[in-house]
C-alpha cells in the first residue's frame, strides 16, 4: 500500500465504523485466550490492532512493510518495526500469537508469508487471519490499494491448512452490506478509504454491529476471517534473521 493510502488508513481507523468493527471482532477473539504472551501485529499499519492487542495484555508490536506505518506507531506510543512479512525478524518458534488482518491479499507470495508465521510461532500458536472474500467483488478499490486477489473460502482454506496450521474456525463477515458495497464499488474510480459523515457512520457502524447477534457468518460476505493453530511440523526452518542486526525481541 502507498504511503498516501497508509496515512489516510490510519487517519481514519480510530472513528470508521468498519476499523471500529473489526477492532471489536479481535478483542472478542482475543478473550478466549486466557493468559496473553508474546504477539505480533503483521501488516499493523497505524497500530489500531495492536493497541487491542495491548489493551487485553499481550506483550505487542506493530510490523509493517512501509516506513510510513511504524514511524505513525511510534508517534502514537506503540512499539513498532518495518519488516517483510516473507522474512520476519523473530527467532524461530519465539512466539504465541499472530494477528494479519487485511495483509495477506497484499503479498505476491502470500504462501510464503503464512509458512514464515508459521516458523516463528510455537507450536500451538494461534494465527488471527482476515482477508478480502470474493473475487467477483474486485473493482478498482483492489487496484489503488495494491490487492493481489481476492479470497474465497476454498482458496484460504488451502492457503492456511497447507502451511502448516489447522483452522479452527473460518467464518464470513460484512455480509449484511455486501449488496451496497458492491454497488458503490462499480461506480468508484478508485479507493474507498474515504472519511464516512458522522450519522452516516453511525448507521453503518449500528449496522455491521447486528452481525454480533444474528447468524449470518455462514453466508458470503466482504471479508473472511479465520483462526488457527500452528501444528508441529519437521519443515521448521530458521532462517537465522533472529542472530542478526535486525534481531527483534519482544519483552
Amino acid at each position: 500500500m502507498e504511503a498516501d493510502e497508509i496515512a489516510k488508513l490510519a487517519a481514519l481507523e480510530d472513528r470508521h465504523w468498519w476499523y471500529e468493527e473489526r477492532r471489536a471482532v479481535l478483542d472478542r477473539q482475543l478473550r478466549q485466550f486466557t493468559t496473553p504472551g508474546t504477539a505480533l501485529d503483521i501488516g499493523a499499519c497505524g497500530g489500531g490492532n495492536t493497541r487491542v492487542l495491548v489493551e487485553n495484555g499481550w506483550r505487542a508490536m506493530a510490523l509493517d512493510y512501509s516506513q510510513t506505518g511504524p514511524e505513525i506507531c511510534r508517534n502514537r506510543g506503540v512499539t513498532a518495526v518495518q519488516g517483510d512479512a516473507t522474512r520476519l525478524p523473530f527467532a524461530t518458534a519465539s512466539l504465541d500469537l499472530i494477528v494479519a488482518y487485511d495483509i495477506l491479499e497484499h503479498i505476491a507470495d502470500d504462501g510464503a508469508a503464512v509458512r514464515e508465521a508459521h516458523r516463528v510461532l510455537r507450536p500451538g500458536g494461534q494465527f488471527l487471519v482476515a482477508v478480502p472474500a470474493d473475487p467477483g467483488l474486485w473493482s478498482a478499490h483492489d487496484i489503488a490499494v495494491l490487492h493481489c486477489r481476492r479470497y474465497t473460502s476454498s482458496t484460504l482454506t488451502e492457503l492456511i491448512s497447507g502451511n502448516g496450521f489447522a483452522i479452527g474456525k473460518l467464518w464470513n463477515w460484512n455480509v449484511i452490506m455486501k449488496p451496497a458495497l458492491k454497488l458503490r464499488r462499480n461506480k468508484i474510480a478508485g479507493s474507498d478509504l474515504d472519511d464516512v459523515p458522522p450519522v452516516l457512520n453511525s448507521v453503518l457502524r449500528r449496522l455491521i454491529q447486528m452481525e454480533r447477534y444474528l447468524p449470518l457468518s455462514g453466508l458470503p460476505g466482504v471479508s473472511l476471517f479465520v483462526q488457527a493453530e500452528a501444528v508441529p511440523t519437521e519443515s521448521r526452518v530458521d532462517t537465522g534473521l533472529h542472530a542478526s542486526s535486525r534481531a527483534v525481541a519482544l519483552r
